[in-house]
């Protein structure tokens, strides 16, 4: 009613009343909470007592450090594919100034893709626990009535809205793809790349207008206060402006330092049955997750594949006897059987695989003829570009193209052999390519062509 205090309901410890936006009256909320909705829009439907700005600080400060290592990973990643070459590596259109960052991906150090998307997709992963409390933290937000009392609260609860799609559809979509369940309206590149720049927006402004909340909140309670507090010692926060505490608590069930606990131990668990796929070695076996399996054969051939020969359709009669490499460029097309090039001086390197799902191969000890030299044989020993064609019958990456720091690096090559013997039909046989800290899907397989430009 007029001339009222402003005001919430009494806290059930102190009989303080529970701070509300400034300017609204008890009668005012008393109308408000006439007219929501039922279920989670009233009040006093959300009574945990752990939730309020304390908790949901600490969540929200070890989001902010894992998403922003998330977000430039994936940023690289995509950089890594050498979009600006062309369509052949790109699916992507009208990048516009979402592209402004891109630039050459090195070849050096060798093992840079396997580093950067290890990190992106364990990371992402051993995230979801943390989002997952971190949305349970602030649910009653999502629910407030009316949704936006002043144009002010309508901009903060638009970009809420683009902060909770956008993460869902980004770790749900990332999570998707590792698994390799393909069920996307469209490719995952674009859709990904897209949603993680409206996402990363939302996040900014987010960030920006609750930083000083979480430092303010943070500093209210130490760390170690709330970790040697039990149960039985647990008491809802003080009364704060956001809505997150309890206006009628119920007794506590579990304590801040077990609701931490249980969200570092769902993290955990995440990174011991994910990383091993990156790691490789002996930690394979522990990557239950791994959509390829942990015990990918034996032999020099055994190590993990993406996709198989039969997969793509890839025909005896493709890689038979009768296959044929044509080398493209100003001296002319010259033509080779596999014999012809075993027959040329062969080099060494020691590369793993690594692919945008995360996962990894160990080091292999392949063999075969340099980039370069079949660019020499070319007529262009400095080529500005490769593009590689597969036999395969389409496929978004039966074509790609290769920059010229990655056709000169002495460790590219058009691999023939691997750990001493010839390419298994799965691996790429009669010929492959394989370049340094080049993603594994961009390492092409069964080619047929090699076109170099200058």
């Amino acid at each position: 009613m007029a001339g009222e205090e402003p005001g919430g309901p009494p806290d059930h410890r102190t009989g303080s009343r529970r701070a509300e936006p400034r300017g609204t009256t008890r009668g005012q909320l008393a109308q408000l909470a006439r007219t929501a909705p039922p279920g989670p829009f009233r009040t006093g439907f959300w009574r945990s007592p752990i939730r309020g700005p304390w908790l949901t600080s600490v969540l929200g400060l070890v989001l902010l450090a894992g998403i922003s290592v998330v977000f430039l990973t994936g940023l690289f990643s995509y950089a890594a594919y050498n979009p600006r070459l062309g369509a052949l590596n790109d699916q992507t259109p009208d990048k516009g100034i979402l592209g402004f960052y891109l630039f050459t991906w090195p070849t050096h150090p060798y093992w840079l893709y396997r580093l950067n998307q290890g990190v992106h997709v364990t990371l992402g992963v051993v995230l979801v626990p943390v989002l997952l409390a971190k949305l349970w933290s602030v649910v009653p937000k999502l629910f407030t009535w009316p949704p936006a009392r002043t144009p002010a609260q309508a901009v903060e609860r638009l970009s809420l809205l683009l902060l909770v799609g956008g993460v869902l559809f980004e770790f749900a979509t990332g999570i998707l793809n590792i698994q390799l369940h393909y069920i996307f309206p469209g490719s995952f590149y674009p859709l990904h790349f897209y949603g993680a720049w409206v996402f990363i927006a939302a996040f900014v402004v987010h960030v920006s207008l609750r930083l000083g909340i979480m430092w303010r909140s943070l500093r209210a309670t130490r760390l170690r206060t709330v970790l040697r507090t039990d149960t039985a010692g647990t008491e809802p926060e003080p009364p704060d402006v956001s809505g997150l505490v309890a206006s009628a608590p119920s007794p506590p069930t579990m304590s801040r330092r077990g609701a931490l606990a249980l969200t570092g131990a769902g993290s955990l668990a995440l990174l011991a049955v994910t990383a091993g796929q990156s790691i490789g070695g002996a930690w394979r076996k522990t990557a239950l997750l791994a959509p390829h399996g942990r015990n990918p054969g034996s032999g020099p051939n055994g190590f993990p594949v993406n996709k198989t020969a039969a997969y793509v359709g890839i025909r005896a009669a493709d890689i038979g006897p009768a296959w044929r490499l044509r080398v493209h460029g100003p001296a002319g097309t010259r033509t080779f059987t596999r014999t012809q090039l075993l027959a040329m001086p062969q080099h060494r390197a020691v590369l793993p695989i690594a692919c945008v799902e995360g996962w990894s191969t160990d080091d292999q000890h392949w063999s075969g003829l340099r980039l370069a030299d079949l660019a020499a044989l070319a007529g262009l020993p400095h080529a500005g570009s490769v593009e590689v064609r597969s036999v395969q019958r389409g496929g978004a990456f039966s074509r790609v193209l290769l920059a010229a720091n990655q056709i000169g690096n002495p460790r590219s090559l058009l691999a023939l052999r691997v750990n001493g013997a010839d390419l298994s039909a799965d691996h790429g046989f009669p010929a492959r390519v394989i370049v340094p800290a080049n993603p594994g899907v961009n390492n092409t397989k069964w080619v047929g062509d090699l076109t170099f430009r200058a």
